[in-house]
């Protein structure tokens, strides 16, 4: 194929013909590159033409369609609201099994609504790999359209009785600063099958679970639940026989779900099949639980729920509709300056023709699948609204590329399932984005994303009144260190000590560091918001302690919307929760909070804070608004 044909067939699939690099140029893609992205697009080439058409969905969008505008509760136009945002697994109490869970969250809830929070923030609640329980992050999930059977609170299930021998094996859970993800899974699972096997026996009569509406549960999960759980059944199997838990390391006859093998097995191990359903049905009550605890406590957003920018590559996800997943490539993000070789996630993402293919979308499935829960979603990179940066299999990261996808129809299905479910919606977009999406996605009401320390420009830090009205902010997220530890550049020197910075970069940015302390107070002073004494780059942990709050003052003084304060910021946590580009190197998603549920209340550094977000945004109740809780029959399915 000519290169004339090939640069006109890259255009017509969106493939950007130009990636960004840390020198802030404009590299071109190379012809190699766009061949093996329209490979992974399903776009076969012969020498000189094209053999595959677009499929639906993959046709360009006219440029003068009406943004669509995703759903606002009114008592939003009149007031401004905080909240509190945490990892779920973090939370320790005197009553759960080394992990937080369910119940954790509704006892979470009652205390933010003391304290006058609107909404908890989460991190996704996605299922994982239950055979691999240490493949842990919240973000490279199994699948996107179901639980996480690990936050079942087992101890609150009927018919559960515990013994003296499970009571240590839980100590132990609990005691451990990480997360024991394969401690808690053996714990967890053991029991559960105990009592699957128990309900088993006890027949039809037994009261003790709801039988219709297990089997009604299992009705409207259709195919994408059952599937979902034949694959939890065959990981599990895969793994005891010394095979891996994903897919992609399974006997060849195995790794489609429509195989006659995989239908001989799902014949063999239906009552396993209807174990891991089972799961999710008492994952799904426990969550609507907690949303209802949340109501009730007079969170009038309620849970605030993430969700990953795409899937494992052998999941679930992927093993049960291989059909709508890119297969040859994965998504990432091209160089910039803070990972000099750009980076791949490792993740699957949707194919452009078919995200937004048909009346059951994939897309709408799995915004559908945390919205019935929520009052409010965090979509994970929301640039992939428009375009997702894609690294073929085989390739570096500088071999990458940016494809667009249909923007318009995936504002459209979030207005819509937004406005079935009474759900907001809010986009980060964060790093290099295309410089009118930040406009776009407010005028579709997408609430950005704003983090205080990225809210810099060439003055210094910006003023609380420089921030959106259609935002949320915050101070950090899971991806960054406390405020006290982003003082004390413990995120710089991360990144040395881990090898994802360079030591010529990690001296410069030590260097921009000084300037942004210094830019910080002026901003706080400016703003007319006490700075502590003595607050230099080793200042002390109370000194710091001070500045947080300060800090968190500043930013309720925004107009925007929302404010999360983290739950970390309260606790004076010293080690992060993820440190991005490491694996084997750092514990990701595993540390625990220092300060359990029950001393949380006792917290000083939390009174403080909570105390300044109530002063700063006094709780205005719009006419007609009631408090407590709101069911929303939908909820159910």
């Amino acid at each position: 194929m000519k290169s004339a044909e090939l640069d006109k067939l890259a255009r017509r699939y969106g493939i950007s013909p130009t990636r960004p690099s840390p020198e802030d140029r404009e590299v071109t893609i190379s012809a190699d590159t766009k061949r093996k992205i329209l490979s992974a697009l399903e776009v076969e080439l012969s020498a000189d033409r094209e053999t595959r058409g677009p499929r639906r969905g993959q046709e360009s969008e006219r440029a003068d369609q009406t943004i669509p505008q995703s759903f606002l509760p009114d008592f939003l136009l009149k007031t401004r609201v905080w909240g509190i945002s945490l990892q779920l697994y973090e939370l320790r109490s005197a009553r759960n099994w080394g992990i937080g869970d369910f119940e954790d969250l509704s006892d979470a809830a009652d205390l933010a609504g003391k304290l006058g929070a609107d909404f908890i923030g989460l991190n996704p609640l996605h299922a994982p790999f239950l055979a691999d329980p240490d493949r842990c992050s919240p973000y490279e999930p199994s699948s996107r359209q179901h639980l996480n059977p690990l936050y079942i609170a087992v101890d609150r299930l009927p018919g559960f009785v515990g013994s003296a021998q499970l009571e240590r094996q839980l100590e132990g859970l609990r005691r451990s600063n990480l997360v024991d993800y394969a401690g808690v899974a053996r714990a967890k699972l053991g029991t559960l099958r105990d009592l699957w096997r128990a309900w088993l026996q006890a027949g039809a009569a037994d009261e003790t679970y709801d039988r219709v509406d297990f089997d009604a549960f299992v009705a409207r999960g259709g195919n994408s639940l059952r599937r979902h759980a034949l694959f939890e059944c065959l990981s599990l199997f895969m793994v005891e026989h010394g095979a891996g838990a994903g897919w992609q390391a399974w006997p060849a006859d195995f790794r489609r779900f429509d195989s006659a093998a995989v239908a001989e097995f799902a014949r063999e191990h239906e009552d396993e099949v209807r174990f891991h359903m089972w799961l999710q049905w008492l994952a799904h009550g426990q969550l609507l639980q907690a949303a209802d605890r949340a109501r009730e406590a007079g969170l009038r957003i309620g849970l605030y729920l993430d969700l990953a920018v795409g899937e494992a590559v052998d999941g679930s996800a992927t093993w049960s509709e291989p059909d709508v997943y890119i297969s040859k490539a994965t998504i990432g993000s091209p160089p910039d300056p803070f990972a000099v070789e750009g980076q791949d996630w490792h993740l699957a993402g949707y194919l452009p023709s078919a995200i937004a293919a048909g009346d059951s979308s994939p897309y709408r499935r799995m915004v559908s699948a945390a919205m019935r829960y929520a009052g409010a979603i965090r979509i994970d990179h929301a640039p992939a609204l428009r375009r997702l940066f894609l690294v073929p299999l085989g390739s570096r990261p500088d071999g990458g590329a940016y494809v667009r996808y249909p923007q318009h129809r995936l504002l459209q299905i979030l207005a819509e399932t937004s406005a079935e479910y009474r759900c907001l919606v809010i986009g980060e977009a964060l790093g290099m984005i295309p410089p009118d999406l930040p406009d776009e996605l407010a005028a579709a009401q997408i609430l950005s994303y704003r983090i205080l320390s990225y809210e810099q420009d060439g003055k210094g830090f910006k003023p609380p009144d420089a921030y959106p009205v259609f935002g949320l902010t915050c101070i950090s997220t899971h991806d960054h260190q406390t405020l006290a530890g982003w003082w004390r550049s413990a995120d710089i020197q991360d990144r040395r000590e881990h090898g994802i910075v360079p030591p010529d970069l990690t001296a410069k940015h030590l260097q921009q560091r000084r300037r942004e302390r210094r830019s910080l107070k002026a901003a706080l002073r400016a703003a007319g918001i006490d700075v502590p004494t003595r607050l230099g780059a080793r200042a002390s942990r109370e000194t710091l302690r001070d500045l947080t709050v300060s800090a968190y003052r500043f930013i309720a003084r925004t107009p925007s919307l929302l404010v999360a304060v983290r739950l970390a910021d309260l606790t004076d946590e010293k080690r992060p929760t993820n440190i991005p580009g490491t694996s084997d190197s750092y514990p990701n998603w595993k540390p625990k909070l220092s300060v359990s549920l029950e001393g949380l209340a006792s917290n000083p550094l939390l009174d403080r804070i909570t105390a300044a977000m109530r002063e700063e945004r006094p709780r205005i109740h719009a006419a007609g608004e009631r408090s407590g809780s709101r069911r929303i029959s939908k909820r159910q399915g």
